[in-house]
């Protein structure tokens, strides 16, 4: 299993250079590059050239765009502003290598009927998944565990993935998320691997469902969430592939970048290690 940082986790406290230059001190293999701010932040001083020759010469390689912002149920309007971005994000993936855009539901008060809700997925899925077809990236369908969001379990989303039926769309799981709305871990037991794209790791303080928040994301190891039951799952449905340490811990913003990045990487190993080879670079 391959070792991924995602930007959230220094948000606050980091930019893009920076992530990039530590992450490939401190032995990662991938790097989720937020295109809401760090990105366009980087943009303003360097260029895609210059961020495809920093790829073509360390060890690190980008994962993921993180990520198309509510993709499902939009008017007219924000239906063409999600196309166009992400063609915009196909273009900047084909150059730097970017392997997955993660694709993250509606969050809304609005209340709208699981059935529409399903309807507009498949749909707009299966748009994204043809444009993105002929630049041989992947869409991975990020289920947020709050209340308000439109697609807020693994078993929804999964049940979206496989009504979409492509092999370029599938599935971030992310720990906390499973574990905020109280995702059902025989869904996991049922799941097809192949259908899991990326595995974020993090955990939470002890807060009861429905009422978790990013926020709440502690060091993998040090809160509640059963990681051994979600991790041993993960394994005896054959998924392998990369684990991504994702937190929103404000207090995490105040310490140096290159610390945070240093003890996401030690934590998430003494976790993951006792399920999968991930062995430090």
């Amino acid at each position: 299993m391959k070792l991924c940082f995602n930007q959230a986790t220094t948000l606050e406290n980091s930019n893009l250079a920076k992530d990039l230059e530590y992450c490939d001190k401190h032995g990662y293999d991938y790097i989720e590059i937020r295109t809401m701010d760090k990105l366009p932040e980087y943009l303003k001083e360097k260029s895609l050239d210059d961020l495809a020759e920093f790829f073509n010469t360390h060890h690190i390689k980008p994962l993921a765009f993180n990520a198309l912002v509510f993709f499902n149920n939009r008017d007219e309007a924000g239906y063409k502003k999600i196309i166009n971005e992400f063609k915009e994000m196909m273009e900047a993936a084909k150059k730097l290598g970017v392997k997955y855009v993660v694709a993250v539901p509606l969050v809304t008060e609005q209340k709208i009927l699981k059935q529409h809700i399903k309807n507009s997925c498949v749909e707009v899925l299966k748009e994204l998944s043809n444009i993105a077809e002929s630049y041989g990236v992947k869409i991975a369908v990020e289920f947020i565990g709050h209340p308000q969001c439109t697609v807020n379990t693994f078993g929804q989303a999964y049940e979206i993935v496989e009504a979409v039926g492509r092999e370029n769309v599938g599935l971030v799981f992310d720990c906390f998320h499973f574990h905020a709305m109280g995702s059902d871990l025989e869904d996991l037991k049922k799941a097809d691997a192949s259908k899991i794209f990326i595995l974020h790791i993090d955990d939470t303080e002890d807060f009861p469902i429905g009422f978790l928040t990013d926020e709440d994301r502690v060091w993998p190891g040090l809160g509640a969430i059963d990681l051994d039951s979600i991790l041993s799952t993960l394994k005896e449905i054959g998924y392998s592939d990369v684990v991504s340490v994702e937190l929103f811990r404000p207090e995490y913003y105040k310490l140096d970048a290159e610390e945070a990045i240093k003890t996401a990487k030690e934590t998430t190993l003494k976790v993951v290690s006792k399920y999968y080879d991930l062995q430090p670079v």
